[in-house]
Protein backbone atom coordinates (compact mmCIF):
# COMPACT_ATOMS: atom_id res chain seq x y z
CA UNK A 1 0.00 0.00 0.00
CA UNK A 2 2.13 3.43 -1.02
CA UNK A 3 0.11 5.76 0.55
CA UNK A 4 -1.69 6.19 4.33
CA UNK A 5 -4.81 7.66 2.89
CA UNK A 6 -4.89 4.89 0.42
CA UNK A 7 -5.12 2.70 2.81
CA UNK A 8 -7.93 4.48 4.97
CA UNK A 9 -9.92 3.97 2.24
CA UNK A 10 -9.33 0.44 1.39
CA UNK A 11 -10.02 -0.60 5.49
CA UNK A 12 -13.35 0.97 5.10
CA UNK A 13 -14.43 -0.60 2.05
CA UNK A 14 -12.57 -3.82 3.15
CA UNK A 15 -14.88 -4.01 6.63
CA UNK A 16 -18.05 -2.93 4.75
CA UNK A 17 -17.46 -5.89 2.26
CA UNK A 18 -16.60 -8.15 5.69
CA UNK A 19 -20.00 -6.88 7.24
CA UNK A 20 -21.96 -8.74 4.56
CA UNK A 21 -20.10 -11.82 4.79
CA UNK A 22 -21.05 -11.72 8.97
CA UNK A 23 -17.36 -11.38 9.65
CA UNK A 24 -17.32 -8.04 11.58
CA UNK A 25 -20.98 -7.64 13.51
CA UNK A 26 -21.85 -5.97 16.22
CA UNK A 27 -18.91 -3.33 16.07
CA UNK A 28 -16.61 -6.67 16.40
CA UNK A 29 -13.22 -7.78 14.12
CA UNK A 30 -11.02 -5.71 12.08
CA UNK A 31 -8.33 -4.80 10.02
CA UNK A 32 -5.24 -2.97 9.96
CA UNK A 33 -2.74 -2.30 6.52
CA UNK A 34 0.52 -1.38 6.48
CA UNK A 35 1.52 1.87 4.20
CA UNK A 36 5.20 2.76 4.26
CA UNK A 37 6.41 2.64 7.58
CA UNK A 38 3.11 3.62 9.25
CA UNK A 39 0.34 0.68 10.34
CA UNK A 40 -3.57 2.45 9.56
CA UNK A 41 -5.59 0.74 11.75
CA UNK A 42 -9.48 0.32 12.38
CA UNK A 43 -11.01 1.59 15.62
CA UNK A 44 -13.08 -0.11 18.44
CA UNK A 45 -16.55 0.40 18.91
CA UNK A 46 -17.79 1.75 15.58
CA UNK A 47 -19.45 0.15 12.86
CA UNK A 48 -17.70 -1.47 10.97
CA UNK A 49 -20.05 -1.30 7.68
CA UNK A 50 -20.35 2.78 8.46
CA UNK A 51 -16.35 3.57 8.77
CA UNK A 52 -15.34 6.34 7.32
CA UNK A 53 -11.36 7.10 6.30
CA UNK A 54 -11.17 9.67 8.99
CA UNK A 55 -12.16 7.26 11.70
CA UNK A 56 -8.99 5.32 11.60
CA UNK A 57 -5.70 5.49 13.46
CA UNK A 58 -2.22 5.51 12.12
CA UNK A 59 1.13 4.36 14.20
CA UNK A 60 4.58 3.72 13.92
CA UNK A 61 6.39 -0.03 13.43
CA UNK A 62 6.70 0.16 17.23
CA UNK A 63 3.15 0.41 17.37
CA UNK A 64 3.00 4.10 19.02
CA UNK A 65 0.06 6.31 17.51
CA UNK A 66 0.98 9.27 15.63
CA UNK A 67 -2.44 10.01 14.62
CA UNK A 68 -5.48 9.92 16.63
CA UNK A 69 -8.95 10.27 14.89
CA UNK A 70 -11.03 13.13 15.74
CA UNK A 71 -14.82 12.18 16.98
CA UNK A 72 -17.65 11.72 15.12
CA UNK A 73 -21.20 13.18 16.69
CA UNK A 74 -23.38 11.15 18.80
CA UNK A 75 -24.69 8.66 18.57
CA UNK A 76 -20.73 7.41 17.95
CA UNK A 77 -18.76 6.56 20.62
CA UNK A 78 -15.09 8.78 21.17
CA UNK A 79 -12.44 7.30 19.05
CA UNK A 80 -10.94 4.12 20.87
CA UNK A 81 -8.22 2.05 19.69
CA UNK A 82 -8.73 -1.53 19.11
CA UNK A 83 -7.60 -3.97 21.73
CA UNK A 84 -6.75 -5.94 18.60
CA UNK A 85 -3.83 -3.10 18.17
CA UNK A 86 -0.83 -5.45 19.87
CA UNK A 87 -2.03 -8.73 18.37
CA UNK A 88 -2.40 -6.79 14.72
CA UNK A 89 1.46 -5.80 15.68
CA UNK A 90 2.69 -9.10 16.61
CA UNK A 91 1.87 -10.00 12.57
CA UNK A 92 3.87 -7.16 11.85
CA UNK A 93 6.70 -7.49 13.76
CA UNK A 94 6.72 -11.12 13.57
CA UNK A 95 5.82 -12.26 10.16
CA UNK A 96 6.45 -8.49 8.50
CA UNK A 97 3.06 -8.81 7.31
CA UNK A 98 1.42 -5.90 5.05
CA UNK A 99 -1.66 -6.36 6.33
CA UNK A 100 -3.96 -7.93 9.02
CA UNK A 101 -7.61 -9.17 8.94
CA UNK A 102 -9.69 -10.59 12.43
CA UNK A 103 -12.46 -12.18 11.31
CA UNK A 104 -15.42 -13.34 14.17
CA UNK A 105 -16.79 -15.61 11.09
CA UNK A 106 -19.13 -18.09 12.62
CA UNK A 107 -17.00 -20.80 10.64
CA UNK A 108 -13.87 -19.52 12.32
CA UNK A 109 -15.41 -20.36 15.79
CA UNK A 110 -17.41 -23.54 15.09
CA UNK A 111 -13.81 -25.26 13.54
CA UNK A 112 -12.27 -24.29 16.71
CA UNK A 113 -14.78 -26.72 18.13
CA UNK A 114 -15.11 -29.38 16.17
CA UNK A 115 -12.71 -31.59 18.11
CA UNK A 116 -12.86 -30.71 21.71
CA UNK A 117 -9.65 -29.28 23.14
CA UNK A 118 -7.97 -29.35 20.15
CA UNK A 119 -4.74 -27.05 19.64
CA UNK A 120 -4.79 -27.71 16.25
CA UNK A 121 -7.13 -27.36 12.93
CA UNK A 122 -6.43 -29.99 10.49
CA UNK A 123 -7.58 -30.04 6.89
CA UNK A 124 -6.52 -31.99 3.72
CA UNK A 125 -7.38 -32.37 -0.04
CA UNK A 126 -9.65 -29.61 -0.68
CA UNK A 127 -8.87 -27.22 -3.51
CA UNK A 128 -8.83 -24.10 -1.75
CA UNK A 129 -5.98 -25.33 -0.04
CA UNK A 130 -4.10 -23.84 -2.57
CA UNK A 131 -5.13 -20.19 -1.65
CA UNK A 132 -3.10 -20.64 1.53
CA UNK A 133 0.62 -20.01 0.62
CA UNK A 134 3.22 -22.79 0.49
CA UNK A 135 0.18 -25.27 0.40
CA UNK A 136 -1.06 -27.84 -1.95
CA UNK A 137 -4.20 -29.83 -2.61
CA UNK A 138 -2.12 -33.24 -0.85
CA UNK A 139 -0.91 -30.98 2.39
CA UNK A 140 -2.01 -31.35 5.27
CA UNK A 141 -2.96 -27.53 6.54
CA UNK A 142 -2.51 -26.79 9.58
CA UNK A 143 -3.55 -23.76 11.98
CA UNK A 144 -2.69 -23.54 15.50
CA UNK A 145 -5.84 -22.85 18.13
CA UNK A 146 -5.33 -20.70 21.04
CA UNK A 147 -7.43 -20.45 24.53
CA UNK A 148 -10.08 -17.32 24.61
CA UNK A 149 -9.35 -14.77 27.18
CA UNK A 150 -11.75 -12.34 28.73
CA UNK A 151 -9.92 -9.31 27.29
CA UNK A 152 -8.28 -9.44 23.38
CA UNK A 153 -5.37 -7.90 24.63
CA UNK A 154 -4.71 -10.36 26.75
CA UNK A 155 -4.19 -12.86 24.01
CA UNK A 156 -1.00 -11.07 22.84
CA UNK A 157 1.77 -13.77 24.15
CA UNK A 158 -0.57 -16.91 23.31
CA UNK A 159 -0.61 -15.53 19.50
CA UNK A 160 3.11 -14.79 20.21
CA UNK A 161 3.54 -18.33 20.71
CA UNK A 162 1.75 -19.66 18.14
CA UNK A 163 2.91 -17.61 15.61
CA UNK A 164 6.37 -18.72 16.80
CA UNK A 165 5.48 -22.27 17.00
CA UNK A 166 4.04 -22.42 13.58
CA UNK A 167 5.90 -20.73 11.11
CA UNK A 168 4.56 -21.85 8.02
CA UNK A 169 0.96 -20.95 9.14
CA UNK A 170 -0.28 -17.48 8.17
CA UNK A 171 -3.62 -17.93 10.61
CA UNK A 172 -3.96 -18.29 14.46
CA UNK A 173 -7.32 -19.72 14.85
CA UNK A 174 -8.80 -18.45 19.17
CA UNK A 175 -11.54 -20.98 20.22
CA UNK A 176 -14.87 -19.69 20.47
CA UNK A 177 -14.02 -16.40 18.80
CA UNK A 178 -12.51 -15.83 15.47
CA UNK A 179 -9.33 -15.92 13.54
CA UNK A 180 -6.61 -14.01 12.62
CA UNK A 181 -4.73 -13.53 9.23
CA UNK A 182 -2.33 -12.03 8.04
CA UNK A 183 -0.37 -11.77 4.34
CA UNK A 184 2.43 -9.89 2.98
CA UNK A 185 -0.43 -7.64 1.02
CA UNK A 186 -3.49 -6.80 1.64
CA UNK A 187 -4.35 -8.90 -1.16
CA UNK A 188 -2.98 -11.87 0.13
CA UNK A 189 -4.62 -11.43 3.50
CA UNK A 190 -7.87 -11.08 1.71
CA UNK A 191 -8.00 -14.12 -0.48
CA UNK A 192 -6.41 -16.19 2.47
CA UNK A 193 -9.39 -15.45 4.57
CA UNK A 194 -11.49 -15.99 2.21
CA UNK A 195 -10.23 -19.28 1.85
CA UNK A 196 -9.52 -20.38 5.03
CA UNK A 197 -13.58 -19.38 5.21
CA UNK A 198 -14.38 -21.72 3.07
CA UNK A 199 -12.41 -24.16 4.73
CA UNK A 200 -13.84 -24.05 8.12
CA UNK A 201 -17.37 -24.31 6.09
CA UNK A 202 -16.66 -27.14 4.40
CA UNK A 203 -14.73 -29.12 7.32
CA UNK A 204 -18.29 -28.62 9.43
CA UNK A 205 -20.77 -29.53 6.52
CA UNK A 206 -18.71 -32.31 5.71
CA UNK A 207 -18.55 -33.44 9.39
CA UNK A 208 -21.97 -33.33 9.55
CA UNK A 209 -22.07 -36.25 6.81
CA UNK A 210 -19.37 -37.98 9.25
CA UNK A 211 -16.31 -36.86 6.55
CA UNK A 212 -13.22 -36.10 8.28
CA UNK A 213 -11.21 -33.40 6.35
CA UNK A 214 -8.64 -33.93 8.41
CA UNK A 215 -8.02 -37.17 7.29
CA UNK A 216 -6.91 -38.02 3.68
CA UNK A 217 -9.28 -40.34 1.98
CA UNK A 218 -8.13 -44.09 2.13
CA UNK A 219 -5.37 -44.75 -1.26
CA UNK A 220 -4.98 -41.22 -2.57
CA UNK A 221 -1.40 -39.52 -3.14
CA UNK A 222 0.63 -37.02 -5.66
CA UNK A 223 1.29 -38.51 -8.74
CA UNK A 224 5.03 -37.96 -8.28
CA UNK A 225 6.67 -37.87 -4.73
CA UNK A 226 7.51 -33.80 -4.59
CA UNK A 227 9.75 -33.46 -8.07
CA UNK A 228 11.42 -36.84 -7.45
CA UNK A 229 9.96 -39.97 -9.73
CA UNK A 230 8.10 -42.51 -7.65
CA UNK A 231 8.76 -45.21 -9.82
CA UNK A 232 12.75 -44.91 -10.14
CA UNK A 233 12.46 -45.66 -13.82
CA UNK A 234 10.54 -48.93 -12.69
CA UNK A 235 7.32 -50.39 -12.26
CA UNK A 236 4.77 -48.00 -10.02
CA UNK A 237 5.53 -47.92 -6.23
CA UNK A 238 1.78 -49.32 -5.88
CA UNK A 239 1.96 -51.78 -8.18
CA UNK A 240 4.93 -53.29 -7.39
CA UNK A 241 4.15 -53.30 -3.38
CA UNK A 242 0.72 -55.16 -4.20
CA UNK A 243 2.21 -58.03 -6.14
CA UNK A 244 4.57 -58.51 -3.83
CA UNK A 245 4.01 -61.19 -0.66
CA UNK A 246 2.09 -59.55 1.87
CA UNK A 247 4.85 -58.57 5.19
CA UNK A 248 4.49 -60.19 8.39
CA UNK A 249 5.17 -57.00 10.27
CA UNK A 250 5.57 -53.31 8.90
CA UNK A 251 8.16 -51.44 10.72
CA UNK A 252 7.80 -47.24 10.68
CA UNK A 253 10.20 -44.54 11.08
CA UNK A 254 8.49 -41.38 12.21
CA UNK A 255 10.40 -38.18 11.00
CA UNK A 256 9.59 -37.59 7.23
CA UNK A 257 7.97 -40.84 6.92
CA UNK A 258 5.21 -40.73 9.22
CA UNK A 259 5.12 -37.15 10.18
CA UNK A 260 6.97 -34.15 8.64
CA UNK A 261 10.30 -33.60 9.22
CA UNK A 262 9.39 -29.62 10.00
CA UNK A 263 7.00 -30.79 13.03
CA UNK A 264 9.65 -32.27 14.97
CA UNK A 265 12.22 -29.38 13.82
CA UNK A 266 10.02 -26.41 14.39
CA UNK A 267 7.61 -27.39 17.16
CA UNK A 268 8.72 -30.06 19.34
CA UNK A 269 12.51 -29.72 19.55
CA UNK A 270 12.05 -26.17 20.13
CA UNK A 271 9.53 -26.83 22.54
CA UNK A 272 11.70 -29.45 24.45
CA UNK A 273 14.88 -27.07 23.84
CA UNK A 274 12.96 -24.02 25.95
CA UNK A 275 11.73 -25.96 28.84
CA UNK A 276 14.70 -28.32 29.28
CA UNK A 277 15.83 -26.16 32.86
CA UNK A 278 12.14 -25.39 33.94
CA UNK A 279 11.58 -29.06 33.52
CA UNK A 280 14.85 -30.55 35.48
CA UNK A 281 14.30 -27.60 38.41
CA UNK A 282 10.65 -28.65 38.90
CA UNK A 283 11.16 -32.34 38.93
CA UNK A 284 14.44 -32.91 39.58
CA UNK A 285 13.97 -34.94 42.90
CA UNK A 286 11.86 -36.94 40.79
CA UNK A 287 13.01 -40.90 40.02
CA UNK A 288 12.55 -40.60 36.23
CA UNK A 289 14.47 -37.02 36.18
CA UNK A 290 16.81 -38.57 38.21
CA UNK A 291 17.77 -41.54 35.72
CA UNK A 292 17.69 -38.62 32.80
CA UNK A 293 20.31 -37.07 34.50
CA UNK A 294 22.51 -40.22 34.87
CA UNK A 295 22.44 -40.89 31.41
CA UNK A 296 23.89 -37.79 30.79
CA UNK A 297 26.84 -38.15 33.71
CA UNK A 298 27.34 -41.88 31.55
CA UNK A 299 27.50 -39.81 28.35
CA UNK A 300 29.65 -37.43 29.32
CA UNK A 301 32.37 -40.47 30.69
CA UNK A 302 32.11 -42.47 27.83
CA UNK A 303 32.83 -38.89 25.39
CA UNK A 304 35.58 -37.90 28.08
CA UNK A 305 33.71 -34.45 27.84
CA UNK A 306 32.56 -31.67 30.62
CA UNK A 307 31.33 -33.99 33.54
CA UNK A 308 27.68 -33.88 35.04
CA UNK A 309 28.43 -33.32 38.98
CA UNK A 310 27.44 -36.66 40.80
CA UNK A 311 24.95 -37.23 43.44
CA UNK A 312 24.75 -35.31 45.88
CA UNK A 313 25.89 -32.00 44.07
CA UNK A 314 23.82 -28.77 44.51
CA UNK A 315 20.73 -28.85 42.20
CA UNK A 316 21.95 -25.63 40.53
CA UNK A 317 25.35 -27.04 39.17
CA UNK A 318 23.90 -30.58 38.30
CA UNK A 319 20.78 -28.69 35.96
CA UNK A 320 23.50 -26.33 34.59
CA UNK A 321 25.71 -28.88 33.23
CA UNK A 322 22.77 -31.10 32.12
CA UNK A 323 20.89 -28.00 29.75
CA UNK A 324 24.74 -27.44 28.68
CA UNK A 325 24.89 -31.03 27.52
CA UNK A 326 21.31 -31.10 26.33
CA UNK A 327 21.39 -27.83 24.05
CA UNK A 328 25.11 -29.11 22.84
CA UNK A 329 23.41 -32.33 21.41
CA UNK A 330 20.68 -30.79 20.01
CA UNK A 331 22.85 -27.91 17.93
CA UNK A 332 25.26 -31.15 17.00
CA UNK A 333 21.84 -32.69 16.03
CA UNK A 334 23.08 -35.78 18.09
CA UNK A 335 20.44 -38.26 19.03
CA UNK A 336 21.68 -40.33 21.70
CA UNK A 337 19.21 -41.97 24.27
CA UNK A 338 20.46 -39.16 27.58
CA UNK A 339 19.12 -36.29 25.09
CA UNK A 340 15.73 -38.46 24.06
CA UNK A 341 14.37 -39.56 27.10
CA UNK A 342 15.08 -36.47 28.38
CA UNK A 343 13.06 -34.88 25.66
CA UNK A 344 10.33 -37.52 25.77
CA UNK A 345 9.63 -36.59 29.42
CA UNK A 346 9.29 -32.99 28.56
CA UNK A 347 7.19 -33.77 25.23
CA UNK A 348 5.41 -36.01 27.80
CA UNK A 349 4.42 -32.62 29.19
CA UNK A 350 2.77 -31.26 26.83
CA UNK A 351 0.65 -33.61 24.89
CA UNK A 352 -0.69 -34.57 28.49
CA UNK A 353 -1.36 -30.71 29.05
CA UNK A 354 -2.90 -30.29 25.71
CA UNK A 355 0.20 -27.83 24.42
CA UNK A 356 1.08 -30.46 21.64
CA UNK A 357 -1.02 -32.71 19.71
CA UNK A 358 1.00 -34.71 17.06
CA UNK A 359 1.14 -33.53 13.09
CA UNK A 360 0.98 -36.84 11.21
CA UNK A 361 0.37 -36.70 7.81
CA UNK A 362 -2.68 -37.60 6.54
CA UNK A 363 -2.38 -40.77 4.82
CA UNK A 364 -0.95 -42.27 7.73
CA UNK A 365 -4.41 -43.23 10.03
CA UNK A 366 -6.13 -44.42 7.54
CA UNK A 367 -3.05 -46.90 6.45
CA UNK A 368 -2.49 -47.51 10.24
CA UNK A 369 -6.21 -48.69 10.11
CA UNK A 370 -5.96 -50.27 6.93
CA UNK A 371 -2.99 -52.52 7.70
CA UNK A 372 -4.49 -53.88 11.45
CA UNK A 373 -7.92 -54.98 9.84
CA UNK A 374 -6.01 -56.91 7.49
CA UNK A 375 -3.94 -58.49 10.35
CA UNK A 376 -0.36 -57.22 9.57
CA UNK A 377 1.23 -56.06 12.72
CA UNK A 378 2.56 -52.24 13.10
CA UNK A 379 6.20 -51.40 14.70
CA UNK A 380 7.72 -48.51 14.86
CA UNK A 381 11.35 -47.54 15.09
CA UNK A 382 12.39 -44.16 15.89
CA UNK A 383 15.39 -42.12 17.75
CA UNK A 384 12.88 -40.81 19.84
CA UNK A 385 12.69 -42.85 22.98
CA UNK A 386 9.54 -45.40 23.08
CA UNK A 387 8.01 -43.38 25.84
CA UNK A 388 8.23 -40.02 23.83
CA UNK A 389 6.70 -42.46 20.86
CA UNK A 390 3.83 -44.07 22.34
CA UNK A 391 3.22 -40.21 23.63
CA UNK A 392 3.39 -38.97 20.04
CA UNK A 393 0.86 -41.83 18.78
CA UNK A 394 -1.42 -41.44 21.76
CA UNK A 395 -2.23 -37.80 21.21
CA UNK A 396 -2.92 -37.22 17.30
CA UNK A 397 -5.10 -34.70 15.86
CA UNK A 398 -6.66 -37.91 14.50
CA UNK A 399 -6.75 -40.06 17.96
CA UNK A 400 -5.34 -42.64 19.98
CA UNK A 401 -3.33 -44.55 17.01
CA UNK A 402 -2.00 -46.57 19.35
CA UNK A 403 -4.40 -49.34 19.41
CA UNK A 404 -3.09 -50.12 15.95
CA UNK A 405 0.62 -50.72 16.68
CA UNK A 406 1.85 -53.53 18.17
CA UNK A 407 5.37 -52.20 19.66
CA UNK A 408 7.83 -49.94 19.64
CA UNK A 409 11.59 -49.72 19.03
CA UNK A 410 14.58 -46.85 20.41
CA UNK A 411 18.13 -46.49 19.88
CA UNK A 412 18.21 -48.94 22.82
CA UNK A 413 18.31 -51.62 19.78
CA UNK A 414 21.14 -50.03 18.14
CA UNK A 415 21.55 -47.38 15.93
CA UNK A 416 19.34 -46.68 13.44
CA UNK A 417 22.17 -46.82 10.44
CA UNK A 418 23.87 -50.32 11.88
CA UNK A 419 23.01 -53.85 10.37
CA UNK A 420 22.88 -54.93 14.00
CA UNK A 421 20.32 -53.43 14.99
CA UNK A 422 17.70 -54.81 12.42
CA UNK A 423 19.32 -58.36 13.31
CA UNK A 424 17.91 -57.52 16.86
CA UNK A 425 14.48 -56.33 16.12
CA UNK A 426 13.89 -58.97 13.37
CA UNK A 427 14.50 -61.34 16.34
CA UNK A 428 12.20 -59.80 18.63
CA UNK A 429 9.47 -59.49 15.84
CA UNK A 430 9.41 -63.44 15.68
CA UNK A 431 9.61 -63.44 11.82
CA UNK A 432 10.25 -66.97 10.05
CA UNK A 433 12.94 -64.55 7.84
CA UNK A 434 14.71 -61.25 7.42
CA UNK A 435 12.33 -60.58 4.70
CA UNK A 436 8.97 -61.09 6.52
CA UNK A 437 9.72 -57.51 7.49
CA UNK A 438 8.64 -54.21 5.59
CA UNK A 439 10.49 -51.16 6.33
CA UNK A 440 9.70 -47.47 5.45
CA UNK A 441 12.09 -45.22 6.00
CA UNK A 442 13.28 -41.20 4.77
CA UNK A 443 16.54 -42.23 5.72
CA UNK A 444 19.23 -43.71 2.46
CA UNK A 445 21.31 -44.65 5.56
CA UNK A 446 18.58 -46.41 7.69
CA UNK A 447 17.40 -48.10 4.29
CA UNK A 448 21.23 -49.51 3.36
CA UNK A 449 21.48 -50.89 6.88
CA UNK A 450 18.04 -52.86 6.70
CA UNK A 451 18.49 -53.62 3.29
CA UNK A 452 21.75 -55.38 4.76
CA UNK A 453 20.07 -57.43 7.42
CA UNK A 454 17.69 -58.96 4.80
CA UNK A 455 14.16 -56.68 5.46
CA UNK A 456 12.37 -55.45 2.33
CA UNK A 457 12.31 -51.94 2.58
CA UNK A 458 10.40 -48.78 0.91
CA UNK A 459 11.94 -44.87 0.60
CA UNK A 460 9.57 -42.23 1.36
CA UNK A 461 9.94 -39.03 -0.33
CA UNK A 462 7.99 -36.38 1.29
CA UNK A 463 8.12 -32.45 0.97
CA UNK A 464 10.69 -31.03 3.00
CA UNK A 465 12.68 -34.57 2.76
CA UNK A 466 16.54 -34.93 2.08
CA UNK A 467 16.03 -35.38 -1.92
CA UNK A 468 17.33 -39.00 -2.53
CA UNK A 469 19.99 -40.03 -5.04
CA UNK A 470 18.59 -40.24 -8.76
CA UNK A 471 20.69 -44.11 -8.89
CA UNK A 472 22.43 -46.32 -6.57
CA UNK A 473 18.90 -46.67 -4.14
CA UNK A 474 18.90 -49.76 -1.76
CA UNK A 475 15.30 -50.63 -2.68
CA UNK A 476 13.26 -49.95 -6.02
CA UNK A 477 10.22 -48.99 -3.79
CA UNK A 478 10.18 -45.19 -3.29
CA UNK A 479 6.50 -43.72 -2.17
CA UNK A 480 4.99 -40.43 -0.78
CA UNK A 481 2.54 -42.14 0.94
CA UNK A 482 1.56 -44.89 3.16
CA UNK A 483 -1.21 -45.23 0.58
CA UNK A 484 1.17 -47.00 -1.82
CA UNK A 485 3.31 -48.76 0.75
CA UNK A 486 1.00 -52.10 0.29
Amino acid sequence: MSSVDEAKELICQMCASFYTQGWVSGTGGGMSVKAGDRIVMAPSGVPKERMQPSDMFVLDAAGEILETPVARPAPYKPPKLSECAPLFMSAYQLRDAGAVIHSHSVNAVLATMLTEGASEFHITQLEMIKGIAGHGFYDDLVIPIIENTARECELTDRLQAAIKAYPKSSAVLVRRHGIYVWGPTWVAAKTQAECYDYLFESAIKLRQLGIDTSVAPMHTSPPQAYGHAATNGAEPAAKRAKTAAKPAAIVLDIEGTVAPISYVTEVLYPYAKARLQSHLEATFDDPQTQQDIQLFRLQAEQDSSAPVPPVGSGKGEVVAAVVAAAQADMAADRKGTALKALQGHIWRGGFQGGELVARLYPDVAPALEGWAAAGIKVYIYSSGSRAAQRDLFSHTAAGDLRRHLSGFFDTSSGAKVEKESYDNIALSLGVDAPGDVLFATDSLPEAQAATAAGWRVALTVREGNKPLPESGLPTSQVISSMADLL
